[in-house]
């Protein structure tokens, strides 16, 4: 059995045992549990495909594994960029391939565990990342300066509602580089993805979590309410003497966002977790409909046992 790497003209054999497992599905589904007993059962170590855990010191924020829950299973791509760095795509696509590719060299079955939409298709896709001009970038740049990011975000709407659907609304630097993509380009942002129903890169099992909302908002409430327990707000003002401003791809993260808009006075104390709560369960929506449009993927019931369902597919698919 082969499958490309993503070098050019390169393919790496990948003998059943080892094929890479993709875990996705929304926040809070349960997929750092599955990772666990899955390379517990599969000897493989985990591959993060969060984009806000790749940031070290954000961990309760995140829900970042510590390092005494992690069971002994080796995480790649955790705590990698300062919170001063702006988030990269293309660079994690090229550090994270390296990982996967690693962790096979060495016989091992890499677990790739997330639910960043645009991560998860640069990993498990052979994705080549569009050109980009610096003229282009500073002009639509100028132009969210002109109107704002709201005003902005809807002339993304406008042209390509597909992208708008996926991008923040209040994410100023993805939304300007899909506007330059449209541009150089002159086609949708998303016609640069590669389509969903390609074979993934290593030829490697998507499993994904199915939740309702009525399952998976109580675990958002909890989670939520849990992380403010545990010392978010301090979190965030320790990072702040790291570098980390609100006016960041790190400081844009749900619930530390809602912090920073606190102590601004922006939002009131009491409205945080509330705020906090509502900003994940529209990322989830996204999520959702995400991933929701990938044939590829196998639907596991996030509420019931899934351990036991990911060994049947897996079990089924080695036949």
């Amino acid at each position: 059995m082969s499958a490309t790497n993503g070098v050019a003209g390169a393919e790496l054999v990948i003998p059943e045992p080892l094929r890479p497992i993709a875990i996705v599905g929304p926040t809070a589904s349960g997929k750092s549990a599955l990772s666990l007993a899955l390379a517990h059962a599969w000897d493989g170590e985990v591959v993060n495909v969060d984009s806000m855990q790749l940031y070290r010191g954000m961990d309760i924020g995140t829900a970042k594994l510590p390092l005494e829950q992690r069971e002994g299973i080796a995480h790649h791509q955790l705590d990698v960029w300062e919170v001063t760095q702006t988030a990269s795509v293309a660079r994690y696509q090229r550090d994270a391939v390296a990982d996967v590719e690693e962790i096979l060299a060495r016989g091992k079955r890499p677990i790739l565990v997330g639910g960043s939409m645009l991560y998860v298709q640069a990993l498990v896709d052979d994705w080549q990342f569009p050109p980009t001009d610096p003229q282009v970038r500073a002009r639509w740049e100028q132009r969210r300066l002109d109107i704002g990011i709201d005003a902005l975000h809807a002339e993304l709407a406008a042209v390509d509602p597909a992208a708008a659907a996926i991008i923040e609304d209040k994410d100023p630097r993805r939304t300007v580089r899909a506007l330059e993509v449209i541009e150089l380009t002159g086609r949708p942002f998303q016609a640069s993805q590669p389509p969903k129903n390609a074979r993934p890169r290593w030829n490697a099992h998507i499993l994904g979590l199915r939740t309702t909302p009525e399952w998976l908002n109580p675990r958002i409430e909890q989670r939520t309410h849990a992380m403010f327990e545990q010392g978010l707000v301090e979190e965030v003002q320790q990072l702040r003497q790291q570098g980390l401003v609100e006016d960041s791809t790190a400081g844009r993260a749900i619930g530390y966002a809602q912090v920073f808009q606190a102590e601004r006075g922006a939002l009131s104390w009491a409205q945080v977790q509330e705020r906090t709560v509502f900003a994940t369960r529209r990322y989830v929506r996204r999520q959702r409909s995400w991933f929701n449009r990938d044939p590829r993927i196998d639907w596991l019931d996030a509420s019931a046992d899934t351990f036991a369902q990911a060994q049947a597919v897996l079990k089924q698919a080695a036949q």
